[in-house]
This record gives structure tokens, sequence and C-alpha cells, in this order.
């Protein structure tokens, strides 16, 4: 669709995100959780956090702002229950606008602040939001991106705001989905050096690992920070420990290093047999290198396994074999020779 008329698309996606950022000064117990987190009147504002109220007045206003409803269920903010009931999809949420790479609000993300089981809800899957190629924060960071050559990919939304208020104006989040290919083309505009910020528990553990098979295998330079326990990036900010926060940027664990160390941590190294299961995953995922790079990275693997170098140099050309009938033809030659002296 051109561009006139996706600017007509995004009125209602729009207008109900000030309607969220107004009814945020209206509700004491979002603005006192927001204080809580540490997020400052001005991230407020930067980001456009708002408040969704109950279905029935979110329902109310695009009713009153003439917005059909197949226009809201088409951008996921509401949807159609059994009974046949509409309902708004964000109800009692404090609210965060997620805008495309270029600039227009495609969806929303959700924070409850009841004990609803579901912490965070995205917008669901929609011609509009495609959350596998989205990174939350891009249109901010953008800039500081290309400037620094650097990108900080987080976890959350507050992890991005937070960071963003400490100066790492360089941060963006996943949408609640592991990295994919499907990022890549953002996240490597610019070239920018990649710095992956996960939680060090096992899921954040797991999910850096696939991060760094997976940028690396795509010629994407850069490295992992993983966070101690129960401290996000959003949590270091609120205790003021931007200096700390910032030696950890400026020391990631390399993508490869990485992988093969934490493939290597997987296996049990005391059992021979299964130190060679390890080494064959390892070796799997070195040849999706480049052969020199493969080549720099075996003292790293022997290191890790504790064995000699040696025993796991990578295959890079296979020995030139001369094809049948040269072959013959030197046989030939070999038994004429021969002959010849005896």
């Amino acid at each position: 669709s051109s561009d006139g008329q996706k600017r007509e698309d995004s009125k209602l996606m729009d207008s109900l995100n000030l309607f969220y950022i107004k009814n945020l000064d209206n509700n004491q117990s979002a603005k006192s959780y927001i204080h809580q987190r540490g997020i400052s009147e001005a991230s407020v504002e930067k980001f456009e956090i708002g408040y969704a109220p109950s279905s029935q007045e979110s329902l109310q206003f695009l009713k009153s702002r003439a917005y059909p409803m197949s226009e809201a269920m088409e951008y996921g903010v509401a949807g159609i229950g059994e009974g046949g009931n509409a309902y708004a999809r964000f109800i009692e949420r404090v609210t965060f606008p997620i805008y495309s790479a270029s600039g227009r609000i495609v969806g929303f993300g959700g924070r409850t602040l009841t004990n609803h089981p579901a912490k965070y809800v995205n917008s669901p899957q929609t011609k509009h939001f495609n959350k596998s190629q989205l990174l939350y924060g891009y249109h901010l960071a953008k800039e500081s991106i290309f400037k620094l050559h650097a990108i900080i990919v987080t976890e959350g939304y507050l992890d991005v705001v937070m960071l963003h208020q400490a100066g790492f104006t360089h941060a963006v989040a996943t949408l609640g989905t592991a990295l994919t290919s499907e990022h890549i083309p953002l996240i490597s505009r610019g070239d920018p050096e990649v710095i992956v910020a996960y939680d060090g528990d096992n899921a954040g553990i797991a999910a850096a690992l696939k991060a760094s098979m997976l940028l690396s295998t795509h010629g994407i330079k850069g490295g992992v920070v993983l966070f101690g326990e129960g401290m996000d990036p959003a949590d270091m900010v609120q205790k003021g420990l931007i200096e700390p926060l910032n030696r950890l940027f400026h020391a990631p664990q390399a993508f490869i290093e990485f992988a093969l160390e934490r493939i290597v941590k997987k296996y049990n190294l005391k059992d021979p047999l299964i130190k060679q299961q390890a080494l064959t995953e390892a070796m799997a995922y070195l040849k999706t290198l480049p052969n020199a790079v493969q080549e720099s990275y075996l003292g790293v693997l022997s290191g890790a396994l504790g064995i000699s170098q040696n025993l796991i140099k990578v295959q890079t050309h296979k020995p030139a074999r001369l094809d049948n009938k040269n072959a013959a033809f030197e046989d030939m030659l070999e038994l004429t020779i021969i002959k010849t002296i005896l």
C-alpha cells in the first residue's frame, strides 16, 4: 500500500495511544508502579507510556471516534469473544506503543498491574504487526546505533526504557520472541556491533546461545553480556549502577567463544563418549562459519574440551583426488617405469 494509505491506516493506533497516555494521568496505581520501577517523567514522555482502562472504556472510546470494529480487530486492539461480544485486548495494563522502524505505531505491549497470570501481553500477529521482524525502541535508538556503530538487544520493554534513561540510547528489545533470522535485516542496518544482553538464568543462557550461533553464522560481530541473579539492566539502572553497566557493555564475550563454551558446558566431559558428542556438536556449529574463522577457534574448542588441538583439525578442503583417467595414466606410467628398471 502507498505511504498515503499507511498514514491513513495508523490514525486508529495514534488516537488509541493518546487515549492511553491521557488515562495514565487518572490512574494512581499505574503511576505508582511506574514510579516504583524508577521510570522518570522524561522517559514516560519519550516512550509514550500509557494506561489501558477497562475493556468497556476502551471500546467506548473507539466507538466515540467512529472507528469500525473491523479496523480495531485488524490492528489487534480488540476482538470478538465466544458470545459474540466485543472486548478490548488491553485491559487495566500499563501500555507501551510499539513502532515500526519507519516510525508508525503497529502494536502495543501491556504490563498487568493486577495479579493477571499473563504479566505482559503483546498485540497479536497481524498484517501490520510481525513481531519477529520488529525491535521495540528501534525508532528511538536508530540515531545512536548509527553514531556508535553498536546496538544492545535486551529482553524487555522496561530494560529498554531504563537503559535509554541511563544514557544507553542504542538499546532495543525483541518482542517476547527469541532473536530470529527475520530480525537480522533490522539488526544489521549500519553494520553495528551487536551486544546481546540477557538474564543469566537457564532460559537466558539458552536464548543467548541460540542468538550467538545465529548472529555469528550470519557474519555479525559482537558478543554476549549476561546479568547475574535477579539483576536485569532495569534493576541496575534503578539502583544507580551505571558504571558497572558501562563496564559490562564494554566487555561482552565474543559470540563464537560464548557459543563454543556453552555447547561444551551442556555435556559431562568426564565420560569420553559424551565428550565426543560435545565435540561433534561444536564442530557442526564451527562448520557454519568461514574457514579462516574455524581455524582461529580450534584452540578455544580444544581448550574447552581438554583435548589436543591436532585431534580436531577441521577439514577445510578435501585432498585433491586425481580424476580416474589421470589416475589410470599415472598407474600405467608407474608400471612402465618399474618394468624398465626390472
